[in-house]
Formats: C-alpha cells, structure tokens, sequence
C-alpha cells in the first residue's frame, strides 16, 4: 500500500456547488430575458435554474442587481402573490412601482394588479 503524500492537494469534487456568484450572474441573465410589461417570480427562476428551494437567494441577487451592468431589470421580479416585497432595496421605496407603473402595470397596496395576466414564466 502506497503511503499518502501529505502534500498532495485535495481533489475538487466534481458534485461542488456553484458559488454565489455565479448563481447570482444566471439570475441576472434570466432577469434580462423578462420582456417589458411582463413580470416574474423568485420561485419561478429558481425553479427554471434547477433550484426549486432557492427562491430566497434569486431575492438575495435582486438585492444586489443595483450594481450590475448590463442592467438587470429587478423591478420585474416579484412575489409569488405579486406584491412588491423587494421594493425596500431600491434607491428609494417608490421606485419599484414607479418603473412598473412605467410599463402599463396598476399597483394597489404594493401589489400588482393582474399579475397572472402579466405573468411571465421562464422558458
């Protein structure tokens, strides 16, 4: 039996999760997909990416789309009950329904109104 080199580097599993940043840039490559006048889900991007449970950390990566570039349209990721729950991360709380309004949507309540209308799932 060979003895082990105890300077030998460990090898890197090949089942190693992606980090966090990378997760973040798929989002934000989703995110740009979304079409003006449409809006999406948390759940449903972290569904699309394989990563159904995830939904909290695609909120984690519109917190920090702000300082992205190319843009990324955050204002277009919403709850699944449609309700602007990320409004408090943008410059100032209104912005995120002003951007929306911008493209034809109602907001009551911090909430869109027709959101399955709207509705956009990624593909």
């Amino acid at each position: 039996m060979k003895a082990k080199n105890p300077f030998d580097k460990p090898k890197k599993s090949i089942s190693a999760k992606p980090s966090q940043d990378s997760f973040f840039e798929l989002v934000f490559v989703v995110v740009r997909k979304i079409p003006e006048g449409k809006v999406t889900s948390y759940g449903a991007i972290a569904e699309f990416l394989g990563t159904r449970l995830s939904a909290r950390m695609v909120g984690w990566a519109m917190n920090a789309a702000y300082r992205v570039h190319p843009p990324v349209p955050a204002h277009r990721v919403l709850n699944r009950n449609g309700l602007l729950t990320g409004k408090h991360h943008f410059h100032h709380p209104d912005l995120m329904q002003e951007l929306l309004e911008n493209e034809g949507h109602t907001i009551f309540n911090d909430q869109l109104q027709n959101f399955e209308k709207v509705f956009w799932q990624p593909k």
